[in-house]
């Protein structure tokens, strides 16, 4: 279940060292500038909130219950 894992643990990216949210945001990584999808530097929450919400299984997981 994501919603206990950190993004990068969820979906298993390899990159969270890379990732502006490593260590202390993986469970809002979606709010973080600068974060990678697929490999790929994002920008801020307004910036990436439609991709999040349409694309990314883990923001999907996060919110399911919500």
């Amino acid at each position: 279940m994501a919603a206990r894992q950190n993004c990068w643990e969820s979906l298993r990216c390899g990159k969270e060292k890379e990732c502006p949210a490593y260590p202390n945001f993986g469970k809002t990584c979606f709010s973080v500038k600068g974060t990678l999808c697929n490999g790929k530097k994002q920008g801020g929450y307004l910036e990436k909130a439609n991709e999040c919400r349409d694309r990314c299984s883990f923001y999907k997981e996060m919110f399911a219950n919500k």
